[in-house]
């Protein structure tokens, strides 16, 4: 366990990391005796650092939904983030690679909240029930410390949380069976990721389930008009500027961005 100093320390480094776009040590090896309950404490510094900067809360991420992802990472569950209001793109949008370390795109689906949240003992219709939208979205994820990294340093560097694309169609939660809906990821012309969310814990609320039941343990919860990434249901692709990416949803729409 480490002291609140050396949790304050390790975000001043992440957020060195941010301005310098140069990833720092991982915080599992300057800070030897972090466990995930400090790392969740550096994420908390991090984005108090970054509100008082003049950023706002926006909503959650969830990470490490997929079970191949868990095992891994030598977790048992997902891990979540904050997304933060300025860093959001919309469909068609061009996107400064250079505002990146190493940034990959991940494909999924962000729920809408039409009203307050709160655990404990939140499950999969409960969120459905507080849900106002489903939209398509894509998650650009970096990381701010080298690699490999540990379950850690994941954490706390926000989840790898770079910034979120949403586009599409807007559905609500009961309009379509959110556990098919399926993904093609094309980039340059050349379809590189294909997925379906069911691949989300088998159904991409039950991840918001478990981060309202998360949240409940530290106080708070979901708010009306908070944006909640479900977790990928792809595999993470490697982005460079002059990239041209075209996620297709079907029914749903798509979302086409370029790096520049």
């Amino acid at each position: 366990m480490l002291s609140e100093e050396d949790r304050r320390k390790g975000a001043e480094l992440l957020l060195q990391a941010e301005r310098e776009r140069k990833p720092i040590p991982q915080l599992s090896k300057t800070f030897p005796d972090i466990e995930i309950e400090d790392a969740y404490r550096i994420q908390d510094y991090w984005a108090q650092a970054r509100i008082a900067a003049g950023a706002r809360v926006a909503g959650h991420k969830i990470g490490l939904t997929s079970r191949a992802m868990q095992l891994a990472s030598k977790m048992t569950e997902p891990d979540y983030g904050r997304i933060l209001d300025d860093a959001f793109y919309n469909d068609g949008a061009r996107i400064p690679a250079s505002r990146f370390i190493k940034p990959r795109l991940e494909v999924e689906l962000a729920f809408i909240m039409g009203e307050d949240l709160a655990g404990p003992g939140v499950r999969i219709y409960d969120v459905l029930r507080a849900t106002e939208f489903v939209v398509p979205a894509l998650e650009v994820i970096d990381y701010r410390t080298e690699v490999p990294r540990a379950i850690t340093d994941t954490i706390a560097d926000n989840a790898a949380f770079g910034s979120i694309v949403v586009g599409g169609r807007p559905v609500r939660p009961f309009d379509v069976d959110l556990r098919w809906v399926g993904a093609t990821l094309s980039q340059n012309g050349i379809i590189e990721e294909t997925g379906v969310s069911a691949g989300i814990m088998g159904h991409p609320a039950a991840g918001i389930a478990w981060l309202v039941n998360k949240l409940h343990v530290v106080g708070t919860g979901l708010e009306k008009g908070q944006i909640v990434l479900a977790g990928s249901f792809t595999r993470p692709v490697d982005i460079t500027a002059g990239d041209i990416i075209q996620v297709d949803y079907g029914p749903l729409g798509a979302i086409g961005v370029s790096f520049i």
